[in-house]
């Protein structure tokens, strides 16, 4: 199963968002210099982490992002399925699916599989937080400041 680039882009720019909580907030250029990733596809990113409350922008000079919540609030999970959807190795093992999506799908010999796929999955990414991505970066998210 391959996530596509918004999901590993988004995330890595997250990471670098939780290593600054707490400083203010961080411009999309300075992310997308760091991560060399494109300004732009970074604002399209953003734009959904800030509809769904992930992350809060400030506009002017000194504006930016900076996460919502604290590092160890936020799980890769909620990141991922911002930008990707549900967490689906098959459209019938799909998350919150509650339609049939093949007609086979009663008697499928392989569903089970791709259920237990998609729970495996959903598992470790709803049990990483930010907070522990910063840590496998050799440096520590900034604790908050109350």
């Amino acid at each position: 199963m391959w996530f596509s680039s918004k999901g590993h882009y988004g995330l890595r720019a997250m990471v670098h968002l939780a290593l600054a909580y707490g400083g203010g907030p961080v411009a999309l250029a300075e992310i997308a210099r760091k991560e060399n990733l494109s300004a732009d596809y970074l604002e399209q990113l953003f734009a959904r982490l800030r509809q769904v409350g992930l992350v809060e922008s400030t506009r002017g000079v000194r504006g930016g992002y900076r996460l919502s919540f604290e590092p160890a609030s936020v799980t890769a999970g909620q990141v991922i399925r911002a930008l990707e959807g549900p967490v689906a190795p098959m459209s019938c093992a799909s998350e919150g699916c509650a339609e049939a999506t093949c007609d086979r799908e009663q008697h499928c010999g392989s569903r089970l599989l791709w259920q237990r796929m998609r729970d495996s999955i959903a598992h470790v990414l709803d049990s990483t937080t930010l907070a522990e991505l910063c840590e496998g970066t050799g440096d520590a998210c900034v604790a908050s400041a109350g």
